[in-house]
């Protein structure tokens, strides 16, 4: 045989293992931290029932409304459940700290010096309509969301300099340098957008088209501000990979909108929705006293979780200037009874809130020493004394009701501060203004919260005025930071990283639609929010994030409120699910539909 008709020959048996070479280039999955729990040839996620039967309609509720179904911009309130219908480069396990694993992207390599990332996709990624997912689509996603996406992008994206196109079916994300280990996390979670299918339309207005996807569901139908509706992908092209066994069981999924919380509780009582995650104390130990409850058809479970709790507060604007002395946002604290109000008002079910990292290893606690010192040490004299001083801690009460003792602790930090008691109103020495502010909420269910705050805030001579407003409204005025006083909650990832930018970073504090809802803008915070960032490794991190936890906290951005540590639902008993729950999620998208339980039911 002739050398020429060797070649051909010989090129052809080597094609399965040339491809084969190439795909093992790289991972399969990812984490910052080294080892992956699964091995490369995996079958599902433990947390899964990989035999799970796929069918029925399960009906969720969401509270407000909504205007569009593009979930990634700033302008207009998104519909539930909107992210389901696009798929990611990897998708994260819920039972590690981390982790990541191919969907879009079969393997991924990140360079030596950790400047770059290497994403190889899947040849048979599919869009919805057919059309292939490739490097174009994923370029164009890093574009358009750096550019005119949410402003957390901006943020979360700020040290990733390109994206382009390496091969046919590569795309190579470059990074400004190698420091943030959560950089590469975050690119492997873009929501790949459809290149062809944006062309001509403009990105940053609401709409209620659904646009192209790619993920397991897709909009079936929309009724505006009232309900939506998706469907399963009956022919979704990531089905049968590991990373999606077992999940996404539903045919149909149907978000139904009410007014409020207690009009959905209400809803779902009368079994006009399925499943339900109650966030008020009050409301499950009273709210469902109902048959449907008595006889088993609805089933109340709290489950267990590792999530850090995060903070929730009375956040205080910082941009107002009633608020920008330490002082006085220290002295507020003295006028919230947490211990009163759980033992009266929500049955002893919650912890009190003492770390922005509560429920982990990285909330700080005693004084600071060692490695943690050290950091903090570099910024003596740019931050409260009492960082080194003095183990924060929370004023207390013993649950009575009367806080005399604390309110005259308050009002002598506010005298120090500035500020006298005349005439029953607390006015400042300087100016002669009365203290006086706005508390913003959205949910009525928070008066019973609010108001015994408020009234304590009045024997100090303090006027909150309480100003309850719709949910759009909320969100608008939250969203340009038009406020003095709100609550809300923060939940870090696991471990902290990234979200960090955005919750407290200078630049956050000037970007509507940002988290940082506290206005901080401090060069100390900057600076151990990048400590924490940019720690390659879990001992760093947790050191960092100790220190960071004490500077917040010293600083009294909140008035911390509490957390459970426990997930709290509520469904009609037509499900099935995993035998092993995830430990840092709720694992609702690997529940199914049992049709013995569902002809039995409501």
């Amino acid at each position: 045989m002739r050398l020429r008709h060797i070649l051909p020959a010989l090129f052809l048996a080597l094609v399965p293992f040339l491809a084969q070479a190439a795909e093992s280039r790289g991972s399969y999955g990812f984490s910052p931290f080294g080892e992956l729990k699964y091995a490369k040839d995996f079958k599902h996620f433990d947390y899964v029932n990989a035999d799970a039967p796929k069918g029925g309609m399960v009906r969720l509720a969401s509270v407000g409304t909504f205007d569009t179904l593009n979930p990634f911009t700033l302008r207009g309130m998104a519909g539930a459940g909107a992210g389901s219908v696009f798929d990611t480069l990897m998708i994260p396990s819920e039972d590690e700290i981390s982790a990541q694993y191919g969907l879009i992207a079969h393997s991924v390599e990140l360079a030596p010096d950790r400047k770059s990332i290497l994403y190889r996709l899947r040849p048979e990624a599919r869009f919805h309509d057919g059309s292939p997912i490739g490097p174009e689509d994923v370029v164009f996603t890093f574009e358009t969301l750096k550019e005119k996406g949410h402003p957390s992008y901006r943020i979360m994206l700020a040290e990733v300099v390109k994206a382009e196109k390496t091969g046919e079916h590569e795309v190579k994300f470059s990074f400004a340098n190698g420091n943030n280990r959560e950089v590469p996390l975050y690119v492997g979670q873009l929501p790949i957008l459809s290149k062809k299918y944006w062309q001509g339309k403009k990105f940053e207005d609401t709409t209620l088209d659904a646009p192209l996807g790619s993920g397991p569901y897709k909009v079936a139908a929309v009724e505006p501000g009232r309900s939506i509706t998706y469907e399963r992908v009956k022919d979704y092209w990531a089905k049968d990979l590991p990373v999606r066994r077992g999940s996404n069981n539903f045919d149909t999924i149907r978000y139904d909108y009410y007014r409020d919380m207690s009009v959905s509780l209400e809803a779902f009582k009368a079994g006009q929705f399925d499943w339900r995650q109650e966030y008020t104390a009050k409301d499950w130990a009273t709210g469902y006293d109902v048959p449907a409850v008595k006889d088993g058809r609805i089933v109340k479970e709290q489950i267990p979780n590792g999530i850090p709790a995060g903070m929730q507060g009375f956040v205080f604007n910082t941009r107002k200037p009633l608020f920008q002395d330490r002082r006085v946002r220290e002295a507020l604290n003295y006028a919230f009874d947490f211990e009163w109000a759980n033992k009266t008002l929500m049955y002893d079910a919650y912890h009190r809130t003492e770390s922005w990292f509560a429920n982990s290893v990285f909330a700080s606690s005693g004084l600071p020493a060692g490695e943690e010192l050290a950091i903090l040490e570099k910024y003596r004299g740019r931050v409260p004394e009492t960082v080194f001083t003095q183990a924060f801690e929370l004023p207390k009460t013993d649950g009575s009701g009367n806080i005399r003792d604390n309110l005259r602790k308050g009002l002598q930090i506010l005298k120090d501060a500035g500020w006298s008691f005349k005439e029953g109103k607390l006015v400042n020495d300087k100016t002669g203004q009365n203290f006086a502010f706005e508390i913003l909420y959205d949910d009525q269910r928070m008066e019973r919260i609010i108001l015994p705050f408020k009234q304590n805030l009045e024997r100090m001579g303090i006027t909150a005025q309480l100003r309850l407003v719709d949910p759009a409204q909320y969100q608008n005025r939250v969203r340009d930071f038009d406020y003095e006083m709100i609550t809300t909650v923060w939940g870090p990832s696991l471990p902290p990283g990234n979200e960090l930018r955005d919750m407290f970073s200078a630049e956050a504090a000037n970007t509507p639609g940002t988290a940082n809802y506290m206005g901080v803008a401090d060069p100390v915070v900057d600076a151990l929010v990048e400590e924490v960032v940019s720690a390659q490794k879990i001992e760093p991190l947790t050191i960092a994030a100790r220190a960071l936890d004490r500077v917040l906290l010293s600083n009294q951005y909140v008035i911390p409120q509490w957390y459970a540590g426990y997930f709290r639902v509520a469904y009609w008993n037509k499900f099935g699910r995993p035998a092993t729950p995830p430990k840092y999620g709720i694992g609702f998208d690997q529940w199914w539909i049992d049709p013995a339980l569902e002809s039995g039911g409501k």
